[in-house]
């Protein structure tokens, strides 16, 4: 039956010496040295007990390794969870609890926190760092560098990854091989990856963009990758001649742009720079475009569905646009009440049906039901709309989910937090215009009758509670918050208020 994720991925570069990573070290890590050492986390992953099907949560820094657990999870059949390394441990106990991890892997200094997470969730905790050590490299150093494969089929689960919606709790969208690899295949077509590129990565590698498409272009292109921890301008500015692309969300563009590095003459050999995660201000479109000559390529995608659109390679790249459908890939546009498609033009609800389209959420029948339909379209809560040339233009979010420098912020789960604090009666969460995150949470609290919250103490408790890319940037306290006559608040009346709020 074999493995269609892994041949397609990992297995066609079994014994190659050729190029895959490129380290800010100096190092090159081949083809063959990290399918070896693949397969010693993979039997690492057996000698702990593990089955195809069963579940592995990662919360790691970014490395080659990291990048392994991945590799070795799907020649082992098993489930990859890899979660955002800003977590706390209260934010990863639901993670792990909820999809039945048997295997935890943290940062050995992270051990203290995550141990008591892990064993109320019946996981095994293993260790592994950005250097190679840790015990579950310890585990993997007796191991055997060649694995047999565990066959699965394109049914198959490949990974989760945790979504949410305004009710503030986590889904796990369940991600098959089908749905990773034919959206592989297409993109690399549609973008014309080839043996050639050279992909600058500096994405995160814990969500669909760092790992599920960038990574997974390069792997069936044949290409290779000069493997950054982190976005680091300078080490962007210092690799870039040894690139062919850059793929990044419009905070990797807004501070390039700032840096006075970054020239035309830098940029004249690179064939692709592509931006997603989050709105791209027309603004920085056009700066690219006559700092370098260069058009960004904007695409639309997430979590449930990898990409679903994208910008031509060739012909307009539409500032404010997300182009097109993907080969594959339909889409439409509904009415939000009752689901009929709506002409070109008018502003509706974001809907797509493809082999993309992740499998349901994790344990979430009703959510799977209410978002999933029958006949396999996604309603993404996205609202936007098809223009008179095929473009389509994302206009707001019905969700109300805020994209900040790539990263998603569910408001719920920060106004619980908010909520709670001395002095606020209720709050509102929303996302406004910033230069450089695209959009930045902005905290709004109505004061209790009599007090004042202390914005300065809140924000640090926030940072105690929540990872620090869902703070907000800044607190305003009012009265009350605007409402319709069914009591809602009025979430879009507060975006039009404070949208100057960080300067544009």
């Amino acid at each position: 039956m074999a493995n269609p994720l892994f041949d397609a991925l990992f297995g066609r570069h079994q014994g190659k010496d050729t190029p895959f990573l490129h380290l800010p070290d100096g190092q090159t890590l081949t083809h063959a040295a990290f399918l070896a050492r693949t397969a010693r986390f993979a039997n690492a992953f057996a000698a702990c007990g593990l089955i195809a099907g069963d579940r592995v949560a990662v919360q790691i820094d970014k490395s080659a390794d990291a990048l392994a657990l991945y590799a070795a999870c799907v020649q082992a059949g098993l489930v990859f969870l890899p979660l955002n390394t800003a977590y706390k441990p209260a934010e990863v106990d639901y993670f792990v609890s909820n999809s039945g991890a048997k295997v935890l892997v943290c940062d050995p200094a992270k051990t203290s926190g995550l141990a008591p997470v892990a064993k109320g969730a019946q996981a095994r905790l293993e260790t592994l760092d950005g250097s190679g050590g840790g015990t579950l490299a310890d585990l993997a150093e007796a191991q055997s560098e060649t694995f047999d494969t565990i066959d699965r089929s394109q049914g198959d689960l490949a990974a989760f990854l945790y979504t949410s919606g305004t009710t503030g709790r986590s889904k796990g969208a369940m991600l098959s091989q089908a749905n990773l690899l034919s959206n592989a295949e297409t993109l690399k077509e549609f973008w014309r990856f080839t043996e050639r590129d050279v992909l600058l990565h500096a994405l995160p590698i814990f969500h669909t963009h760092g790992l599920f498409v960038a990574t997974n272009i390069i792997l069936l292109s044949g290409g290779s990758m000069v493997f950054l921890p982190k976005l680091d301008v300078d080490e962007l500015i210092r690799f870039m001649p040894r690139a062919t692309s850059l793929m990044g969300v419009p905070t990797f563009y807004t501070r390039l742009l700032d840096h006075p590095g970054f020239t035309r003459d830098l940029t004249s050999h690179m064939r692709l720079f592509i931006s997603g995660s989050a709105p791209l201000l027309a603004e920085t479109h056009k700066a690219f475009e006559a700092r370098t000559g260069h058009r960004i390529l904007e695409r639309y995608g997430m979590t449930e569905t990898n990409m679903n659109t994208s910008n031509p390679y060739d012909g307009d790249r539409r500032a404010g646009t997300v182009g097109h459908p993907l080969p594959g890939v339909e889409l439409k546009v509904t009415d939000p009440d009752s689901g009929t498609t709506l002409p070109d033009g008018e502003i509706g609800v974001i809907e797509v049906r493809g082999p993309n389209v992740f499998q349901g959420y994790w344990q979430m029948p009703e959510k799977t039901a209410a978002e999933l339909r029958s006949d396999g379209f996604f309603i993404t809560g996205d609202l936007g709309l098809i223009d008179d040339q095929g473009y389509v233009q994302i206009v707001g979010r019905g969700k109300d989910l805020i994209i900040s420098g790539g990263y998603n912020i569910y408001p719920k789960e920060v106004e619980l937090v908010l909520d709670d604090q001395p002095g606020v009666l209720e709050s509102a969460v929303i996302g406004v215009p910033h230069g450089d995150l695209g959009e930045a949470p902005l905290g709004i609290l109505v004061r209790e009758k009599g007090a004042e919250p202390d914005s300065e103490a809140i924000l640090a408790q926030l940072n105690t509670d929540l990872a620090r890319f869902k703070c907000p940037r800044k607190l305003i306290v009012v009265d009350a918050l605007p409402r319709n006559t069914m009591g809602k608040v009025q979430k879009n009346v507060l975006r039009e208020t404070y949208a100057d709020v960080f300067g544009r």
